[in-house]
């Protein structure tokens, strides 16, 4: 079966999802993005000319500030012409359909879209749409994917663990709702990690998860127990329907992270949370401030990742 996201060369056309990338484009866009990492710390002038001359629109059809900003500040350091679309006064809103859209942003020469959309499988509509030339990222779609997410978060790991085969990760929260947790269970299990737990209570998890090959547990104590990772995930509020909790206080009391549950994890075990965080749901203050916590170098890597994603899917034949 012919992979979407891949040319005749097997290199990458689109970046839509991690579920079926091959191994060597993960480890590819990790290794290109620690280079990018080097430029950013060794340069007074953080610029290259990889993207020179090339266009880059921003369709993001959901809010976001991370996301669209660090791929804003990714493409204007590989020296391209950036484009961030307004949807909430573009002609989407006046009745215009995605692929019309799509198609007179082509006519203006696009040569990149990064497309965030709430609704699943939107962006790889867009990308079977479009000129072979033309590359497609997803910024994320519904709870389907948000792969730039699942790589720097690899890439995060790699840099403090150096290493993906001896590794215990727990993924903890609202994983129904995640297309982060999706994202980074296909990651993980591709590169190797030998156990990735989810913990969540029952209501929060998708029906048979265990099918991705993770380990599932309902107890927080139990979940974190000799870990190397705690992967948090924020509570997707605008994505429930019904209710899933009884309140925010009640989550915390048994989801969220605090010292104490940290404690259960290995002594040198690293706090990951892809943001926003929600302080005191999620997570305590003194853990997403603590020594253990690497969520802001998440961000700082989040630049390199999505310049070393750019950067590949421009040089596909």
């Amino acid at each position: 079966m012919n992979n979407p996201q891949l040319n005749k060369h097997g290199e990458l056309q689109h970046l839509l999802t991690t579920d079926g990338l091959p191994v060597r484009i993960l480890r590819d866009i990790l290794d290109k993005a620690t280079e990018f990492v080097n430029v950013a710390e060794g340069r007074e002038i953080k610029k290259v000319p990889l993207l020179h001359g090339k266009s880059v629109f921003n369709i993001f059809f959901e809010n976001s500030t991370r996301t669209r900003t660090t791929f804003e500040i990714a493409a204007k350091r590989l020296s391209a012409d950036v484009v961030n679309l307004n949807i909430g006064s573009s002609s989407t809103s006046k009745g215009e359909t995605l692929l019309d859209t799509v198609d007179n942003l082509c006519a203006m020469h696009a040569d990149m879209f990064v497309v965030r959309h709430s609704t699943s499988g939107a962006v790889h509509l867009i990308a079977k749409h479009v000129a072979p030339e033309v590359h497609v990222i997803n910024a994320g779609d519904g709870r389907h994917a948000h792969p730039t997410q699942a790589l720097l978060d690899m890439y995060t790991i790699r840099h403090y663990k150096k290493e993906f085969h001896n590794l215990r990760v727990a993924i903890v929260g609202d994983v129904l709702h995640s297309r982060v947790a999706r994202s980074q269970i296909h990651a993980l299990t591709t590169l190797g990690v030998p156990e990735v737990r989810v913990v969540a209570p029952k209501t929060l998890l998708p029906s048979q998860v265990e099918k991705l090959g993770v380990r599932v547990f309902h107890d927080m104590e139990n979940g974190l127990k000799d870990v190397d990772v705690v992967m948090m995930l924020r509570l997707q509020n605008e994505r429930m329907e019904g209710a899933l909790l009884p309140s925010a206080q009640e989550y915390f009391k048994y989801y969220g992270l605090t010292q104490e549950r940290l404690a259960r994890a290995k002594s040198d075990a690293i706090v990951m949370h892809p943001g926003p965080m929600n302080r005191g749901v999620e997570i305590d203050s003194s853990v997403a401030d603590g020594t253990q916590s690497v969520i802001l170098p998440q961000v700082t890597f989040g630049i390199a990742v999505r310049m070393a994603v750019m950067s590949t899917l421009a040089g596909a034949k």
